[in-house]
């Protein structure tokens, strides 16, 4: 009797999980930051950080993050025409994504791109290290899952801080190798560039990473820029399981 009850239940629910709708990135809470305004060697002022900030944020929105749900970081938010970015600074980017993943709770996504050293990324007025990172992140978004993209030059140092079951973490480069395309002449780093070009036709996460890392590789190797950066990516088996789907817009 109690085998035909459970039958029954299955026969019922069957339906509704073959309809359920797959996870999709509306309810995620989002940040995307510009965290330096300087070329890579010389000094000069770049807009390719901003550059990347503002059409990597337009791509994510057309992936179904919503703008309610998203916040973007700038060293220079009156320059933005839109007005849509706050200034950057370590402090207030972790206390809004903390505040967005209360009424968005479905997930975190965290995208920087800046200056980086073995020690750490730029964030403003500050190196931020991966302790530094991992711990704020931990508190913002806890067991979500959470994906966290750094384009700097020696990012793969925050891999392993930022690891877990929940997490996708992608870096553009080894933790012992630089990074390229943030001159004051470039529009994009490379790394954020191939990430512009990869989100309208990635499915995933997962699919965004593996086109990105064959995007920079082949550019690299049409710039003849040695040694290859090497983009780093990790995928925690909870995060993978509840993975959303990129919903084309």
């Amino acid at each position: 009797m109690m085998g035909r009850v459970w039958a029954a239940l299955l026969l019922l629910m069957a339906p509704l999980e073959a309809g359920a709708a797959p996870t999709t990135l509306g309810r995620w809470a989002v940040v995307v930051v510009a965290g330096d305004d300087q070329s890579a060697h010389e000094g000069y002022p770049t807009q390719a950080f901003d550059n990347a900030r503002r059409d990597i944020a337009t791509a994510l929105v057309a992936l179904g993050v919503s703008p309610a749900n998203m916040a973007q970081f700038s060293l220079h938010p009156d320059r933005d025409p839109a007005g849509q970015s706050l200034l950057t600074a370590p402090r207030p980017i972790f206390a809004r994504l903390t505040r967005m993943a209360k009424t968005a709770p479905d997930g975190c996504l965290v995208y920087v791109t800046s200056h980086g050293s073995p020690d750490g990324v730029v964030v403003g007025d500050d190196e931020t290290t991966p302790a530094q990172f991992a711990s704020a992140v931990d508190f913002a978004c806890g067991a979500r899952p959470t994906a966290v993209i750094i384009s700097a030059c020696f990012s793969g140092v925050f891999v392993p801080a930022l690891r877990g079951p929940a997490r996708f973490v992608l870096t553009a480069a080894r933790p012992d190798r630089s990074s390229f395309g943030c001159g004051e002449s470039d529009r994009y780093p490379f790394f954020d560039g191939c990430v512009i070009e990869d989100l309208p036709h990635a499915v995933d996460f997962t699919d965004l990473a593996r086109r990105v890392r064959l995007c920079v590789a082949a550019r690299e190797d049409t710039e003849g820029m040695r040694p290859r950066s090497q983009p780093q990516v990790f995928i925690g088996s909870r995060f993978s399981a509840a993975m959303p789907r990129f919903a084309h817009h």
